[in-house]
């Protein structure tokens, strides 16, 4: 009987070794076609239930990741942040509260449309606001100059309200984001942005399209939005002998992270670093974060990453498709499946994947793509016809094909997986 047992376990580890080997000659000999000889190509991917690698193709090679590098954000915020976003830290002397910004994104928000610190500072007579606990920049290194009124390049700030941008609609009348900026709005015959060094903002008389356009964020800027909803009431503070400890909270954490990785809202990202930041000190700084999730967390990592932000704009970044599995691999035994899977585009269904790798019956593909020029790269979950779980970094660089043209080849293999792993 244990003959028979042992016997039958082999056969079973043969069978499984030759589907491995030939699904792996399928996917070489799809590599090898002349398609693939001017770019740059990575391919990792790992059985997690049976702790295999299925494929290696230049998976320890690096990269660079676009937007995958919000998998590394989705981390580091899943580690650091409590269950509710930290809104801002606060202390109360009689009729004055004085508040410290941490970096939370949700603030008037044009998706989320939180008012957590409106409510509480509307309460009192003075409000004293503390903006200087942030070593961050406006961009991070390595950002285009050019987007600089591109709705994904808003400003990262340790105060941020409305997104950071003013977000302008045409359906039965004109409706501006914050107001403040309603009376001053250019109505030009087609160009639509923001002048590069001042506030001024231009939108088509024909245009109908919502429209965000990132503000120049200041201390000046954010008193003259917040007296003109709160008037004569909010100051900015350099120096205070006040330190703000208790915190208020805004919406849990999994709402924004959904956001941001559903939609790939690099605001949002960068932002969740710098919460992030608040619950290690009282500077806000998303490079702290970056250094304490690589050596703590992140330590055995076998290719440390060069990670400069956190939404993947910079093409400073640098990662491997190894990176990649290693971390959506802690991140799947940590965390419940049903929860975990929410956070990610999902193929042929929602976010960034929503045109693209669509299951025959059900979804089969959860995972989150990044792009930039001549770039597409697409790391995650994928479940085979058989219910297994395959963890996946499949990354492009440097080609002169279309998007469209790198999507249809990744979708071969992928689908070639799911029918036959």
């Amino acid at each position: 009987m244990v003959k028979k047992t042992f016997l039958f376990l082999l056969l079973i580890l043969f069978i499984s070794s030759c589907k491995t080997i030939r699904i792996a000659r399928n996917i070489d000999k799809k590599l090898s076609t002349s398609f693939f000889d001017n770019q740059f190509t990575g391919i990792y991917i790992y059985d997690v239930n049976a702790s295999k690698v299925v494929y290696n193709y230049q998976g320890e090679k690096y990269f660079t990741p676009a937007s995958n590098t919000k998998i590394f954000t989705l981390y580091a915020g899943l580690e650091l942040l409590p269950d509710s976003i930290p809104a801002f830290k606060y202390a109360i002397n009689k009729d004055t509260i004085t508040i410290k910004g941490t970096g939370d994104p949700t603030l008037f928000h044009p998706y989320f449309k939180d008012s957590t610190a409106f409510k509480m500072m509307k309460n009192y007579k003075k409000v004293n606001l503390i903006t200087n606990n942030s070593t961050n920049k406006r961009y991070a290194p390595g950002w285009a100059w050019e987007d600089f009124d591109s709705y994904f390049s808003a400003e990262r700030s340790a105060f941020p309200m409305y997104g950071n941008v003013v977000t302008i609609n045409r359906k039965d009348s004109l409706t501006v984001f914050p107001e403040f900026y309603k009376s001053t709005l250019n109505n030009t015959d087609g160009f639509y942005g923001r002048d590069e060094y001042k506030n001024t903002f231009y939108y088509g008389k024909n245009r109908t399209k919502e429209t965000e356009i990132p503000m120049i964020m200041s201390d000046s800027l954010l008193v003259n939005l917040w007296n003109a909803i709160l008037p004569n009431k909010v100051n900015i503070v350099k120096e205070t002998d006040i330190n703000p400890s208790t915190i208020s909270y805004s919406i849990p954490k999994d709402s924004l992270f959904k956001r941001m990785m559903e939609v790939s809202d690099n605001f949002l990202a960068e932002q969740i670093l710098i919460l992030a930041s608040s619950m290690l000190s009282d500077t806000l700084s998303s490079e702290k974060v970056r250094d304490f999730i690589l050596e703590n967390q992140l330590k055995e990592l076998k290719q440390k990453p060069r990670w400069v932000d956190g939404s993947g704009l910079s093409r400073y970044n640098l990662f491997t498709p190894n990176s990649f599995v290693d971390v959506l691999t802690k991140m799947y035994k940590e965390i419940p499946q049903e929860r975990l899977f929410q956070f990610f585009p999902v193929g042929g269904k929602s976010g960034t994947l929503k045109n693209w790798f669509e299951g025959k019956t059900k979804p089969y593909i959860y995972a989150k793509s990044g792009s930039l020029g001549n770039n597409y790269n697409l790391s995650g979950y994928l479940i085979t016809n058989s219910g297994k779980t395959l963890i996946f970094s499949y990354m492009n660089n440097h080609y002169l094909q279309t998007n469209t043209d790198i999507k249809e080849k990744m979708q071969t293999t992928f689908e070639l997986l799911r029918d036959n792993y």
